[in-house]
């Protein structure tokens, strides 16, 4: 199972904010001038949940592109007409042109994936530094002349088509591959005959959340698709009943062989995959009502063999590492919050539990994060306070020394198969650019692959990690990085991100974008809320459904700490985040506006008591509780970002960002909150929202679009926080 895959979950992503190129310049108001937002009517709807009136007076903002919609045109002139005072204000930021011009140097560095192996040849993408989408090569071996195998940046001219799965057949024949348009979750897979170069007639459309899978032979591919959208159902309609199929090379997809349906479970999740030796068929299925799984499988030495629920009770965490023989290694939080290694003989399993497993490695006090089995050896990736460690054992659980990293920070890869003799990874942290090294196992030596260049000098900047108390007494890691020798005079202008949700961990990485915020004198600050996976299970659980409010009371407390430190103040304070921490940016905001000096809350989830009604936010109930239940009812109810604003409040300068094409989080969410957020402010702060008409929840985004949307969150913190940076030269940006 350690395939390269592409198994994209169904939960928020970690996201940055989005945006649009900017039009002819406007004169703006001054930071603080009142605004004329567009007119946005208040409707009359009100939901009754368990007795309580809940008035949704923008309702209207929910309607989308799709046939005989009369409300429509009246959304797309909002948005439209948003857009245009959104970029009028940010035209009038002197700063912008530089910090564009300045991002677009610092963002022109060639950078490479982790090479992985498959077929007697490597696989990786390249990036020469602007190209919008990135190039997937093949060479033959290491050090040799490259193949160019696709080119996303030819596939559309604004580069809004993206590259978003590669998958060669073991043989070495074909490869399967997977197109975005615009940022959409649904997937195009095509094939490549790899002697030729060309596309084969195999086409499989309506893929999302999932990969393909191919046999040992090389004949076809196990993927999972949803069915064919109805006719005039738009990108917010719910996915149900996804399926698994096998796809026989070179017959079309409506031959496909159904392997296996729920249809009485229809909003669960099937997805899975080969192992290695080729015998067994896995497949993982998620009810969305918890955050456990279960384990099936079939046994693809027997034609026509049946799908047997090896773990069916949904209650506990299980991913399978790999099998040797009837002998499956799970990664699994069973009796340990922190999750350890078992093995199982699936031949002893019964009525859909692990029976005898046997420890391989024990709980330790890290979070195990991650484990493959390459070259014999089981490598396990911990977090330690958020910050990666690695450590090798035997199948039979002996341990083998630990794989020595550059520093402190984020290791990331290991990819590989049991029979290779060596394994790629990335290093990274805020200042290091993802470097990729080359592990050889048996020397157990590490040796730089490839080394990014970028125009900045680290031994400039640091990186610290403090602890501070949460509302409760909990201590909360977060890192703070800046340049050298900032005196903390209690006026920093700093930036304060977090997502807090969903068991993902966030851990050091280097962007040219915060790098550009530090250079411009600005503090960047990550804090590693409850609801996140840095410390297992419970850290999580700690942060979930009920106890959502600990991931604000986290991040309120890691904004007073910064204070407190001097850092800075609230009015030099802003917060960020994206998806599920544009829900966390909102929540916060509306309980502590006076903390903040601006708030950039990116394609969130705002509307708490309607989530679960579009796309696949039925799957995010395991995280935030459904309303069908009262007690879960009245907490979301209490925190929920669109429906706790209060009207007179002075909030903060606010900037909401969000994609016309978001199949994940629908966009209705960040319209609603933008109309009623202009709507309840009572201070001339304000409060404005960008929408990329070229873009979805945030992934494949095109390099010219990624350098527009931050050249804009720049331009309106340096506003907002009333910045005067001294921004170094930089090369105009090349037309997209």
């Amino acid at each position: 199972m350690n395939k390269p895959a592409v198994v994209v979950l169904a939960v928020p992503l970690l996201l940055a904010a989005c945006s649009t190129e900017k039009p002819a310049a406007v004169t703006s108001p001054s930071p603080r001038a009142s605004l004329t937002y567009p007119p946005a009517f208040r409707g009359d709807t009100v939901d009754t949940y368990h007795g309580v009136k809940v008035a949704d007076p923008y309702r209207w903002l929910e309607e989308e592109d799709r046939p005989g919609s009369t409300m429509w045109p009246k959304v797309q002139e909002w948005v439209n007409a948003q857009n245009e005072l959104t970029f009028s204000y940010l035209a009038g930021v002197p700063q912008r042109g530089a910090i564009k011009d300045r991002l677009t140097t610092l963002w022109n560095y060639e950078r490479i994936s982790p090479p992985f192996k498959e077929g007697g040849r490597y696989f990786y993408s390249r990036n020469d530094g602007l190209q919008n989408q990135s190039v997937f090569f093949t060479v033959d071996k290491l050090g040799g002349t490259p193949r160019m195998l696709i080119d996303p940046n030819t596939l559309k001219t604004d580069g809004t088509v993206s590259l978003t799965g590669t998958i060669p057949s073991e043989d070495g024949k074909h490869l399967a591959y997977a197109t975005s348009d615009g940022g959409s979750d649904w997937n195009t897979w095509r094939v490549m005959d790899l002697a030729t170069g060309k596309d084969t007639p195999d086409v499989i459309n309506w893929v999302k959340f999932g990969g393909v899978s191919w046999t040992k032979d090389g004949k076809g591919f196990f993927y999972s698709r949803y069915p064919e959208p109805k006719e005039g159902e738009g990108l917010k309609a719910v996915n149900e009943n996804q399926k698994i199929y096998y796809h026989t090379l070179g017959t079309p997809q409506s031959e496909d062989k159904l392997i296996y349906e729920r249809p009485d479970k229809p909003k669960w999740y099937l997805f899975g995959g080969v192992t290695d030796d080729g015998r067994y068929h896995v497949i993982y299925a998620s009810d969305n009502t918890t955050v456990n799984d279960a384990v099936f499988y079939r046994d693809l030495s027997t034609p026509d063999a049946p799908v047997v629920e090896l773990l069916n009770k949904f209650d506990q965490q299980y991913a399978l590492i790999d099998n040797i023989g009837t002998t499956f290694y799970f990664r699994t939080d069973l009796n340990a919050p922190r999750f350890r290694v078992v093995s199982v003989d699936i031949r002893e399993c019964k009525d859909g539990v692990l029976t005898n497993p046997k420890e391989i490695i024990p709980q330790a006090a890290e979070s195990l994060q991650g484990v493959n089995l390459i070259g014999g050896r089981l490598f396990a990736q911990y977090l330690k306070d958020a910050q990666t460690v690695v450590k090798m054992y035997s199948p039979e659980g002996n341990f083998l020394g630990d794989v020595k990293l550059p520093g402190i920070g984020t290791a990331s890869g290991f990819g590989g198969k049991n029979k290779d003799t060596e394994t790629f990874y990335t290093f990274t942290n805020y200042t290091t650019p993802a470097t990729v090294y080359r592990y050889d196992i048996p020397s157990g030596r590490s040796e730089v692959f490839f080394q990014p260049k970028v125009d900045f000098n680290p031994g400039d900047y640091e990186t610290k990690q403090v602890f501070f108390s949460s509302k409760d007494g909990t201590q909360v890691p977060m890192f703070i990085s800046h340049k050298k020798r900032l005196k903390l005079d209690g006026n920093l202008p700093t930036l304060l991100y977090g997502y807090g949700g969903f068991n993902i961990s966030l851990t050091p990485s280097f962007s040219p974008v915060n790098l550009q915020w530090m250079e411009m004198g600005g503090v960047y600050a990550v804090a590693n809320l409850r609801g996140g996976g840095e410390y297992g299970t419970e850290w999580h659980n700690a942060g979930r459904k009920l106890k959502k409010q600990n991931v604000f009371d986290d991040f309120i407390a890691a904004a007073e700490f910064l204070v407190s430190e001097r850092y800075t103040n609230p009015k030099r304070l802003a917060i960020q985040g994206g998806s599920n921490g544009g829900l966390l940016v909102g929540a916060v905001m509306n309980q502590r506006p006076d903390l903040f000096g601006a708030c950039l809350p990116a394609v969130g989830v705002m509307d708490m008591l309607r989530f679960a009604e579009f796309t696949v936010g039925a799957g995010w109930v395991a995280d935030y509780g459904s309303v069908k239940n009262e007690d879960e009812f009245k907490a979301l109810y209490a925190y929920s970002p669109y429906h706790n604003l209060k009207k007179g409040t002075c909030y903060p300068p606010t900037l909401v960002t969000t994609g016309l094409r978001d199949d994940r989080v629908f966009p209705g969410h960040s319209f609603k909150y933008a109309a009623a957020l202009q709507h309840a402010q009572g201070c001339d702060n304000p409060v404005l929202i960008l929408t990329e008409t070229r873009a979805g929840h945030g992934a494949g985004k095109p390099t010219w679009m990624r350098i527009e949307e931050s050249a804009n969150i720049w331009a309106f913190l340096v506003k907002s926080l009333n910045m005067d940076p001294v921004i170094p030269a930089g090369k105009k940006a090349a037309a997209k």
